[in-house]
């Protein structure tokens, strides 16, 4: 830091005051350019995947309370990627145990490219098109929540010219299906890995896998699965194999090209079914309108009579809209896509009020509510639940998962939840490719139906752990899968789609281990206590069940949760108030500041294995000195060593800033005066402990 300049004397006049700090002297960017070439790192290509531009001497800085702190490398792009090829040894000399197989720490997929900014003269604004001027500093904001910094301004102008214009080319023009990196690297890799027949996910791209889904739910007795739509000559919105009621004719499937068509989604032990409708095209020519009416009297008089009683519709159109979900995504997001130290800081003077304005827990609650809703319809009414959307493809198969993941316990093993995903979501016609907005066409249809999905099953597993075979950090893998374009699941719009597009067979839901973790359960809820002090006893406000729940919901609700939990059996969330919780190795993963170095579950643990081999190694030396004879040394395992390093949201911390503000469970620091002060003021927060 410059001094001020001080006056000679009262007649002398002032040193000029500096106006120029440098952070990195010129010599030193030779310098560091050199050892960047002589360590340059190898860039790693998938099959199929083309380098199309790259540019040198750039620097990927984090910004640390107004001082940056970086390594030199190469930035490229190419057709699947923007990469960073840099020595960081210098930040961080520790090995990194857990890696994904397919992405680096500094790599960025160009379907998960968010916003792309530049800073002209320290003015960050948005980069799009064709630039007249190209920016000093480059900033990423991934929809995975990452940021990436990179200062350009050692950079020779033309490789800046070329890398700012292809990286905002390649994410964010508009592209054509077959462009996607996806197909280039289905050709180039032409690999089939084998399953374990015992043990894979269920396509539900077959009549018998439909057929072996319906014994297996006991729904066989009353529906019947139907091929009338093979080769998608009826429908092309539709998967070539579903399942309807035994009487409905199969002609009638035809008439409106599956919309007003009742199909099966699950069965219940006790008879009970969940279907789902698409709602019939809204016309205003009265004899059209004459025709369906009559269409769907026939229809309903087939699911009302015996053996099917009573059938209860739920009109998903008047229960939440995409564009709610989209407003409350887009300003939720904002609380975690964090530039530096400073902004987190001032961004937690009035966090809670942001994240309740964003109502994203609220919807997460509302859909957990009307999930519980219809349970309790098909669990203690004994009511068959039709669910009505205008495509049956996004609410649908929101709710329709959710309900089999709280009664099924087979849909919360792994290989059960990632055939529920097949049948609900891609068989369901779930439009992955507009959802994600995967080829840039319209950001209007850009909604994380999907991940709100995984948000509220990450609730029930966050709050029924023993419950599951996987655990939280399965789920955020699966929505960082969501932007990985080398697996077809979420790369389509339809059944059809995919099959008309993609001939071979692509591997999907990359997430299936042949080899189990050493420790059951090694990775659930690390990040529980970081949710505890961090949320505290304020997150109540947040909930606020206005709205009555019915006598007899609340009594089954009430009733479930007086009783001692069946982990094999039927599984409901809580859902009132702080039990909704921000799932926070999803966003706050990337946020230093936010995390608790040395604590959380994960390091609890191997701590506690220390202590163990600790305990071990001195009952031995006396075992020993009493019985003189040496005694069998049993290794206690130790999965991770130093536990000092690892952090609450393991294994996903960086931990490259080091913020010197303090991180306390409160967002009034600021108004703090001395450790003095600390003794006598009553916090704001409560640790909830283990309720």
């Amino acid at each position: 830091m410059l001094g001020k300049g001080v006056g000679g004397g009262s007649g002398g006049t002032k040193a000029p005051k500096p106006s120029f700090v440098s952070y990195v002297r010129p010599e030193e960017i030779h310098t560091n350019e050199k050892e960047v070439t002589e360590k340059e790192v190898t860039l790693h290509l998938l099959p199929g995947e083309q380098l199309l531009c790259e540019a040198s001497t750039v620097l990927k800085y984090v910004q640390e309370d107004s001082c940056p702190r970086g390594v030199y490398g190469r930035l490229v792009c190419t057709d699947f990627k923007i990469a960073f090829l840099g020595d960081e040894s210098a930040l961080d000399n520790d090995e990194t145990q857990f890696k994904n197989k397919v992405i680096g720490e500094n790599d960025i997929t160009l379907h998960c490219v968010d916003q792309i900014y530049g800073v002209f003269d320290e003015k960050k604004k948005t980069l799009f098109g064709q630039l007249k001027k190209y920016p000093e500093k480059l900033i990423i904001h991934c929809k995975d929540l990452r940021v990436f910094h990179f200062c350009l301004r050692y950079t020779k102008e033309e490789e800046v010219k070329r890398i700012v214009s292809g990286i905002i080319h390649h994410t964010q023009a508009p592209k054509l299906l077959k462009r996607l990196f996806l197909f280039s690297y289905a050709s180039a890799a032409q690999n089939s890995t084998a399953t374990d027949a015992k043990n894979h996910t269920v396509m539900f791209d077959t009549l018998k896998d439909w057929c072996w889904e319906l014994e297996r739910t006991k729904g066989s007795v009353k529906y019947k699965a139907v091929s009338v739509n093979e080769g998608y000559r009826v429908c092309e919105r539709l998967p070539a194999f579903f399942v309807v009621p035994t009487p409905l004719p199969e002609e009638f499937v035809q008439h409106f090209q599956g919309h007003g068509i009742p199909i099966w989604c699950w069965s219940c032990h006790n008879g009970s079914a969940l279907l789902k409708m698409s709602a019939l095209p809204k016309e205003q020519d009265d004899g059209i309108l004459q025709m369906q009416k009559s269409f769907l009297d026939g229809i309903y008089k087939t699911i009302h009579r015996p053996p099917y009683e009573i059938v209860k519709t739920e009109d998903l159109g008047n229960f939440l809209s995409l564009q709610e979900i989209q407003a409350a995504y887009s300003k939720f997001k904002q609380l975690f896509l964090i530039d530096n130290s400073t902004e987190f800081w001032d961004t937690d003077i009035k966090w809670f009020s942001l994240l309740e304005s964003s109502s994203w827990l609220d919807i997460i609650r509302r859909c957990l509510k009307k999930a519980i809703e219809i349970t309790e319809c098909l669990e203690a009414q004994n009511v068959n639940v039709l669910l009505l959307e205008e495509n049956a493809s996004d609410l649908c198969c929101l709710l329709s998962s959710l309900v089999q993941v709280m009664m099924d316990p087979h849909c919360r093993t792994r290989t059960g939840f990632q055939s529920l995903i097949q049948k609900e979501w891609v068989m369901g016609g779930h439009c992955f490719l507009d959802r994600c907005n995967h080829l840039r066409q319209s950001d209007k249809e850009e909604v994380p139906v999907f991940l709100l999905f995984l948000d509220c099953v990450w609730q029930l597993v966050h709050q029924h752990p023993p419950a599951f075979e996987f655990t939280e950090t399965y789920l955020t893998v699966l929505s960082d899968s969501l932007y990985i374009p080398i697996f077809s699941t979420f790369f389509f719009n339809s059944p059809y789609q995919k099959d008309t597009n993609l001939h071979q067979r692509q591997l999907s839901l990359p997430l299936t281990q042949s080899k189990s973790s050493p420790k059951r359960g090694f990775f659930r809820e690390e990040t529980d206590h970081l949710i505890k002090n961090l949320l505290g006893k304020r997150i109540s406000k947040l909930i606020n069940s206005s709205d009555e729940l019915q006598d007899n919901f609340r009594e089954f609700y009430d009733s479930w949760h007086s009783k001692p939990t069946d982990y094999h059996g039927l599984l409901l969330p809580h859902i009132e108030g702080p039990e909704i919780k921000v799932w926070a190795q999803r966003y706050l993963r990337w946020i230093p500041e936010a995390q608790i170095l040395g604590g959380g579950r994960v390091a609890t643990m191997n701590k506690l294995f220390e202590m163990m081999e600790e305990v071990q190694s001195l009952q031995e030396r006396v075992d020993k000195k009493h019985h003189s004879q040496e005694a069998c040394h049993a290794e206690a395992p130790c999965l991770l060593r130093n536990s000092a390093r690892l952090s609450s949201l393991f294994p996903f911390a960086l931990l490259q800033r080091h913020s010197s503000k303090p991180v306390l469970p409160t967002s009034g620091w600021k108004a703090l005066e001395d450790e003095d002060d600390l003794a006598k003021r009553e916090d704001e927060f409560v640790d909830l402990g283990d309720v």
